[in-house]
């Protein structure tokens, strides 16, 4: 078995795992056939981590993948060898405080598919063969390819965050940062009723796919920064603001055009702590939502790509084999000519 097991920043390695396979009555084994490289693996792969999370030990990466199921354990009901899955990377302990209330996304002993958060890291799911629990395999659609299932992870990020907005229907959106996340977002608000959508970034070729996923309108905040001034009119324009980018002046941007009154949910995450204009929104009665990964929206997103209501498609850059994931990270981490890659493990 191969899999994909950072070092330190700049050492990746594609490695060989003898190790047996042993399933318990509740267990999955999946073969793993794509997986999407995410924010927080480049994070990893550049820097060792990101804000106060650093490496302190190898740590296999990956966490949005899909593949086919091979072997079940005694006691499995919801799927069986021959399926194929998305993966929900989420393990949630089920019997916190948080995991009782249902926001078993803050559970106080989750595990995390590639996550160096807590120490021993737990080990993630870039690799030839995983084993996870029933639960966190999700069938998905005859017509849906192991790539586009690989994107549950990620709209679920979206969907959560669109309802910790409170709700979007009818409503005039911002989206803050065009990457993954901020197309993901576009999606999902379009998805939940959105009545008009305006996204920024400082690279045209984001841009260029935001509007394809649903964008009516698209600001180069950087090369005419005046076109989303222009939104400040009377107080503001938008509804509710997500940030994606994590940057301060995309936060601040987001601050000034939306209306009073109004929610901005902080998607994207920084590098440490952000100056933000709080006289602003004091001022405005405004609503600042953090959004942390996502519980039930995960099999929503599932649904949702497998009914044709959200196509992830044309977010997909290409598809790289896994002894290639130097070259595949490192164009996933030039913005001007990738938006998401994906690793084959075939």
């Amino acid at each position: 078995m191969r899999r994909l097991v950072i070092h330190a920043p700049l050492d990746l390695r594609v490695e060989e795992d003898a190790e047996a396979t042993v399933l318990g009555p509740q267990d999955v084994l999946v073969r793993i056939g794509a997986g999407g490289i995410c924010g927080s693996d480049l994070h990893y792969y550049r820097h060792g981590g990101f804000g106060t999370v650093r490496l302190k030990q190898p740590m296999v990466l990956g966490h949005e993948v899909a593949g086919t199921v091979s072997a079940v354990g005694a006691m499995v009901k919801r799927v069986r060898p021959g399926d194929r899955v998305a993966v929900n990377p989420s393990q949630p302990c089920g019997a916190c405080n948080y995991c009782a209330a249902g926001v078993a996304n803050h559970c106080l002993d989750m595990r995390f598919y590639g996550s160096a958060m807590r120490y021993p890291h737990v080990q993630g799911a870039f690799r030839d063969v995983l084993v996870c629990n029933e639960a966190q395999a999700l069938p998905i659609a005859s017509h849906v390819s192991l790539g586009q299932a690989a994107f549950a992870e990620p709209l679920a990020v979206c969907l959560h965050a669109v309802r910790q907005s409170g709700g979007i229907k009818d409503k005039r959106v911002l989206v803050t940062g065009s990457g993954p996340i901020g197309c993901l977002l576009i999606l999902a608000a379009r998805y939940s009723g959105a009545r008009e959508i305006v996204a920024t970034d400082v690279v045209d070729e984001t841009l260029a796919i935001a509007r394809t996923v649903g964008a009516d309108q698209t600001i180069n905040a950087a090369a005419t920064p005046e076109k989303l001034k222009a939104f400040a009119a009377n107080k503001g324009t938008f509804d509710v603001g997500f940030e994606a980018s994590g940057s301060a002046e995309a936060l601040t941007g987001a601050i000034d055009v939306v209306k009073p009154g109004s929610t901005i949910v902080q998607v994207g995450l920084s590098g440490g702590a952000l100056p933000i204009p709080l006289n602003m929104i004091v001022s405005k009665e405004l609503s600042l939502r953090g959004s942390f990964r996502f519980h039930p929206e995960f099999a929503e997103a599932v649904d949702a790509i497998g009914t044709g209501q959200i196509d992830v498609a044309p977010l997909l850059t290409r598809t790289v084999p896994l002894q290639e994931a130097i070259s595949a990270f490192e164009l996933a981490s030039d913005r001007r000519r990738a938006m998401k890659v994906h690793l084959a493990f075939d």
